[in-house]
């Protein structure tokens, strides 16, 4: 047996005891206490504003659309940003130096935006071509702006999910989507103002020959598609810029008045030039300055498929219009042979010798030719013709160009000719190439022809971007 412990020992327990459950009570209290702080309503929060002053927003991220109540009162900003696109997607704030970064489709990044004042603030997606295909809003700052961040979660979270849980909401939404894509369709072809792709002349002949052309770089509106009308920056006013034909010996001058904002330059990508002309400022010649003019001269002596564009500011350059096609000699033809099975005739004369510039960014966007549909320009033959095309793509990212029913033979990459021609009914080309290809109209109809990566042709509100057709008549 355990002897009984004196009263002064029960005592001095009974106070051990009392100072450890008080330090135990402490203990509590202090957790509970960080607990607090970290899942309060601070800028880690996850409501809207009651509990420490600030306001959580949720955003949703789709191709290409920018969706969410971006209000906030003054004070702390927290973004909960989910992408329920199919491609990445970011969203950044330029003047606040924020961005998510590239986020994957299905996933949701928090922003942190810290301490706002009033007033507003201009958001993008980066990724190039979505700003300008409809990823761009604004968030507004202002005392007493109302915001309920269930409801933009709710939408984030339907947007994700796909089903609506309010019952016959989604149902409508995909009718909707139904109606406008029918009538996307019901558009095309559609007017609009300028043309592209239309050849330039030399302004002068000089006594030894020499071709001269006039450039000028400028920026001017542009209708892209039926309304919407932005400020591109152009050769001669148009987008595609003019296109260039040279014979095989000729001497070319090129008169280059710059009319932007900024310095530029003249890069003939693909054309053989002497080093002083190839239009690389500042190393080969010294940048054009606003107001000035620049004459480029060199000689031609092989056929050769490039384009043009600037060099210097080219991210701004080519994104917004500043591209055109230029080349020496005609276009490869593939006659009286075999490919793949198929008796190419000896008698192959095209009726048409079409441009394809391809372009994903920027104000231009995703176009084909400068335009988007429904105002891309059909091509229309009539059946048993054959046609040549060449894609330039002046774009940032590569483009599956994909033409129902009719096979196109590649006869040369960047302006050389093919050895081994190939057929393909997709044509991958990448930023900077060229692909030069023939194909024959032998069935009657309107034939889809578009960019295979399918967002670069859809989006809720109907086809759009690159999408045109081959109509064989």
């Amino acid at each position: 047996m355990q002897p009984t412990p004196s009263k002064g020992e029960q005592r001095s327990w009974a106070k051990a005891t009392g100072f450890l459950i008080a330090l135990y009570l402490v203990g509590l209290a202090m957790i509970a206490g960080i607990v607090l702080v970290a899942g309060g309503g601070g800028k880690g929060g996850g409501s809207d504003s009651a509990a420490g002053g600030g306001t959580t927003i949720a955003v949703k991220l789709t191709e290409f659309k920018i969706e969410g109540e971006l209000m906030a009162s003054p004070g702390p900003v927290t973004l909960q940003v989910t992408n329920a696109g199919t491609m990445e997607h970011d969203f950044s704030i330029a003047e606040l130096n924020k961005t998510t970064g590239l986020i994957p489709g299905g996933k949701t990044v928090t922003l942190e935006l810290g301490d706002l004042d009033a007033g507003d603030y201009e958001v993008t997606c980066t990724v190039p071509g979505h700003a300008g295909s409809g990823m761009k809003a604004t968030l507004k700052v202002m005392e007493g702006m109302s915001h309920s961040s269930g409801s933009s979660s709710q939408a984030a979270a339907e947007g994700s999910g796909g089903e609506s849980t309010s019952g016959g909401e989604s149902t409508m939404n995909y009718a909707q989507m139904d109606k406008d894509m029918l009538e996307s369709f019901a558009k095309f072809p559609a007017k609009t103002k300028g043309t592209g792709n239309q050849p330039l002349e030399p302004t002068t002949v000089l006594p030894d020959g020499t071709k001269q052309f006039n450039l000028t770089a400028e920026i001017t509106d542009w209708e892209v598609e039926p309304g919407k009308i932005v400020k591109a920056w152009t050769y001669n006013g148009m987008v595609p810029a003019p296109r260039i034909r040279l014979n095989v010996g000729d001497t070319a001058e090129f008169v280059v008045k710059n009319k932007l904002p900024v310095n530029t330059d003249v890069h003939w990508h693909g054309i053989t030039v002497p080093f002083d002309q190839d239009g690389v400022a500042p190393i080969t010649q010294d940048p054009i300055k606003p107001g000035e003019t620049f004459t480029y001269r060199f000689t031609v002596n092989k056929p050769e498929i490039g384009m043009y564009h600037p060099h210097l500011h080219g991210q701004m350059g080519l994104p917004n219009g500043m591209f055109g096609e230029i080349q020496v000699g005609d276009t490869p033809v593939v006659r009286n042979r075999t490919v793949s099975g198929v008796q190419i005739p000896a008698d192959v004369k095209p009726v048409q010798d079409i441009p394809m510039v391809l372009n994903d960014a920027g104000v231009i966007g995703f176009s084909l030719n400068g335009k988007s549909f429904p105002a891309t320009e059909p091509i229309v033959v009539n059946e048993g013709e054959w046609v040549t095309m060449t894609y330039f793509n002046e774009g940032f990212q590569v483009h599956p160009m994909h033409l129902h029913q009719f096979p196109q033979l590649i006869t040369a990459i960047d302006g050389i000719p093919l050895d081994q021609p190939y057929y393909a009914d997709t044509v991958l080309v990448g930023p900077g190439q060229r692909y030069t290809v023939q194909f024959q109209a032998t069935a009657k109809g309107t034939w889809v022809f578009h960019c295979h990566i399918l967002n670069h042709a859809e989006r809720e509100d109907g086809m759009f971007g690159m999408v045109t057709a081959v109509v064989v008549q």
